[in-house]
């Protein structure tokens, strides 16, 4: 037998007689010098990375990546926690991402992170991120803890109390923050039509200052179309009978709100469709209405008078202070004039909107009067108004909305029968009719229809003027926006 198979033979043997007892001997055994026995180690694991929340209703959820090095022990849980800023926490645990955190109260935001754990303990806590857990922050881009200021905007010197005095605002219903922001969610909700098709934005689109662009818009059903041109928004407020629609049948600018919606052609709530009653019940089953209603009145009732007062709100909150003119009338603006420095030459202007700016304002020696009617700084609509003329033998008296923003505007007119303002402008210089409706303004001594007869010259003048008019940072105003995240 050769040495190493003697070796191998006598350690075998002696393991084998170790494992039986020994045959009741007993064995030690000792450890070499200079050695160790190995020993397990383990080491907490990192912190979880790329940690989305994803607010929901009074929770959040905490999806995430486990560590890259998750020491030498498995990771055996996740813990997450929101914080608010009072230090209210709440905690949550589970195997794997995402974590989910109940019982967080609604509209209150929290600063949440996920803890890995295994046999060595708790590792190092993520980076922190931002949830406002709610049906509001799931739905919605709104954060309920900074509101954009809708109550008081700041206007220029020029809104002074002549202008002032023509604000439609009801005692009853001032602007605050909260109800107008309901206001803006109702604005923009498919919801509170008939079929889910339809919101108030549809007809009303910021881009072409708050009115459609489209002659007539289409109803809910996706092919009728309805009567009158959608009006445009902007300075709606300041038009002082406060009386809606081109017809003037709506008192108020909060009971208007409620005709489109139970319009037969428009949203669809109508008798048929069990009117406003059906449309309270499907509100108050979306999650975010309660929230809504309960942070803007202090209670989750939803009812038809406090979407008018929101809707209102957001809507008179559209004022318009921001266009070429306005910025050059601030530069003369002058309250010891009589007509505040209207009549004077508007610096940022060019030489053609500028004649078409004295045109409109009426200066002396000059001018058509167009002021008489829409009334600058706002250009509203003066309260004493009548018609326009645009049929022989009108009865109807109809209002205008504000003159901000018709650059952009597709159609004009209460029927929208005109698509440009070189066409409003002629009808005023050449095509004005006699009725029983027609403003004394556009009238001659003898009771005959006033025609400007302008030139092709001071046509174009006017119209250079008006697109003076437009506001580009309401129409690009995120506050007036979309506040849904996908709709």
């Amino acid at each position: 037998m050769s040495p190493f198979t003697s070796r191998f033979a006598i350690a075998l043997s002696l393991t084998a007689l170790a494992a039986c007892g020994g045959g009741g001997a007993s064995t030690s055994t000792s450890t070499p010098t200079g050695t160790s026995t190995p020993v397990a180690t383990s080491t907490p694991p990192g912190a979880p990375s790329d940690v989305v929340a994803t607010a929901g209703d009074a929770r959040v959820s905490l999806s995430f990546a486990a560590p890259v090095q998750t020491g030498s022990t498995a990771i055996s849980a996740y813990s997450g926690a929101c914080t608010t800023s009072g230090g209210v926490a709440m905690a949550a645990t589970a195997s794997g991402s995402p974590v989910v955190i109940a019982g967080l109260t609604d509209g209150v935001s929290y600063a949440c992170s996920v803890t890995a754990s295994n046999a060595a303990g708790d590792g190092p806590a993520s980076a922190a991120v931002s949830a406002t857990p709610s049906a509001v922050a799931g739905a919605l881009t709104l954060d309920l803890t900074t509101l954009p200021n809708y109550a008081a905007p700041t206007l220029p010197a020029y809104y002074n109390n002549k202008v002032l005095a023509q604000d439609n605002t009801p005692a009853t219903n001032p602007i605050d923050d909260r109800v107008a922001t309901l206001g803006r969610v109702l604005f923009y909700d498919k919801s509170l039509s008939v079929n889910g098709s339809l919101a108030c934005a549809s007809c009303h689109q910021m881009a072409a200052g708050f009115s459609d662009p489209a002659r007539f818009s289409t109803g809910f059903d996706g092919t009728t179309l309805g009567t009158a041109h959608a009006m445009r928004l902007g300075n709606v407020r300041y038009y002082a009978p406060g009386t809606m629609f081109w017809d003037k049948r709506a008192a108020s600018v909060e009971l208007q709100a409620s005709q489109p919606i139970e319009n037969s052609i428009e949203m669809g709530y109508d008798t048929a469709h069990g009117g406003m009653a059906a449309l309270l019940p499907k509100l108050q089953a979306i999650g975010y209405y309660p929230e809504l209603f309960t942070f803007a009145y202090g209670d989750a009732t939803v009812t038809e008078t406090r979407i008018q007062d929101a809707l209102a709100q957001f809507e008179r909150s559209m004022v318009s202070v921001n266009s070429t003119w306005d910025a050059g009338f601030a530069q003369v603006y002058n309250p010891a004039l009589a007509d505040d420095g209207l009549s004077l030459t508007v610096p940022t202007l060019t030489a053609q909107e500028d004649r078409g700016r004295a045109l409109f304002m009426g200066g002396p020696g000059v001018g058509v009067g167009c002021a008489g009617c829409h009334v600058p700084p706002s250009f509203a609509l003066a309260a004493d108004a009548l018609s326009n003329g645009l049929d022989a033998g009108e009865t109807t008296v109809f209002k205008a909305p504000s003159l901000k923003n018709v650059g952009v505007a597709g159609a004009f007119m209460h029927d929208g029968r005109f698509s440009t303002l070189e066409q409003v402008v002629a009808h005023y210089s050449n095509g004005v009719q006699a009725g029983p409706a027609l403003d004394p303004r556009l009238e001659k001594p003898d009771g005959t229809p006033r025609n400007l007869n302008l030139d092709a010259t001071d046509q174009a003048a006017l119209v250079a003027f008006l697109k003076t008019l437009t506001d580009q940072a309401l129409l690009a105003d995120a506050k007036f926006s979309t506040p849904f995240k996908a709709q």
